[in-house]
């Protein structure tokens, strides 16, 4: 698995060896970050404080920060995929701009003070068919993680039904092979 663009282009990212994550395919991830660097309602990524939450290998927050977000906090509870993303963190020297986060994404509590400002953008990427996007938004609001304007972009499987998004707008929805993405902005 390797970044696919921006500062880190090509560089290898380590992963959990076994089937305990499920890393978003390169391609998956370009297509993503292709339609945020198009579509007229999504915000910028350079400078951006971005959360990737179910964070796995950590590739989503990675190419966030290869591509100029300022921060991201990685929030996974599996040891090995920490382990994995500690060392992403050392291979691309990206101390000051990166935290891990040793919570699940469907209990955070209230955003802890040492984290800085409300996030951005938020990639969520949770295991299939246990229907986590629904909590782990909740939990985003209710904690006070996220501005009022964030966009969170949500991967489920593509065979799965819509997870209930009540507050929340899908803005776009797409297809790559097993999975499909939805781009969500809560409702004003």
């Amino acid at each position: 698995m390797r970044i696919v663009g921006g500062k880190f282009r090509g560089r290898a990212i380590r992963t959990p060896e076994g089937k305990t994550t499920r890393p978003t395919s390169d391609r998956t991830r370009e297509s993503i970050f292709n339609v945020l660097a198009h579509a007229d309602w999504a915000p910028s990524l350079e400078g951006a404080r971005v959360i990737d939450a179910f964070a796995g290998s950590g590739a989503l927050g990675f190419e966030a920060i290869s591509r100029g977000a300022a921060f991201c906090l990685f929030v996974e509870t599996e040891s090995s995929a920490r382990g994995c993303i500690r060392d992403n963190i050392e291979t691309f020297q990206l101390f000051g701009c990166t935290r891990i986060h040793r919570r699940s994404a469907v209990d955070l509590g209230p955003k802890p003070a040492g984290v800085g400002a409300p996030f951005d953008v938020v990639f969520m990427d949770p295991p299939y068919a246990y229907n986590l996007v629904p909590p782990a938004l909740e939990q985003l609001v209710r904690g006070a993680w996220i501005t009022a304007d964030a966009l969170v972009i949500a991967e489920t499987g593509a065979e799965e039904p819509a997870p209930e998004t009540a507050g929340w707008t899908v803005l776009d929805e797409r297809i790559y092979g097993a999975a499909r993405v939805r781009f969500l902005r809560q409702t004003v």
